[in-house]
């Protein structure tokens, strides 16, 4: 995303929501939350606070560039919003996110909702368990 989308949804091109932004497009297969953003940040030399990752996120998620993902146990976590939709899988031991598309769990979705007399505008579907790599070193 170039300066000029940013200004075409209303947001001036400041040095952290550029930065914030070319984080997040860097690692557009990970789900971050401010706190690592804020690290990343830090660690590549800027000059950024905290309170200033979270507002930036919050105009992100206003504006539809990011999506916010609040998990159980109160982690939250953004991903750059890519306009398809998928579910995600959580590891409730070291945090890792994953995504996935099950067309079988989509159809079922919508013809559940369809029997409650629901048109379906929207759903998320979070699934929790324990990684490969954790149940390997028996946490």
């Amino acid at each position: 995303m170039e300066s000029s989308d940013l200004k075409k949804l209303g947001l001036k091109a400041t040095v952290p929501r550029m930065k914030i932004l070319e984080i997040l497009e860097q690692n557009d297969s990970l789900h971050m939350s401010a706190d690592e953003l804020f690290k990343r940040l830090v660690d590549s030399g800027e000059e950024v606070g905290l309170a200033t990752v979270y507002r930036v996120l919050t105009q992100f998620e206003s504006a539809g560039i990011v999506v916010k993902h609040n998990f159980e146990g109160g982690q939250s976590v953004y991903e750059l919003n890519q306009g398809n939709h998928h579910d995600h899988i959580l590891c409730v031991k070291c945090g890792k996110v994953e995504e996935f598309i099950d067309e079988t769990i989509e159809d079922r979705q919508r013809k559940i909702a369809a029997q409650a007399g629901f048109t379906m505008t929207d759903h998320t579907l979070y699934i929790y368990g324990i990684c490969a790599d954790c149940q390997k070193k028996g946490n």
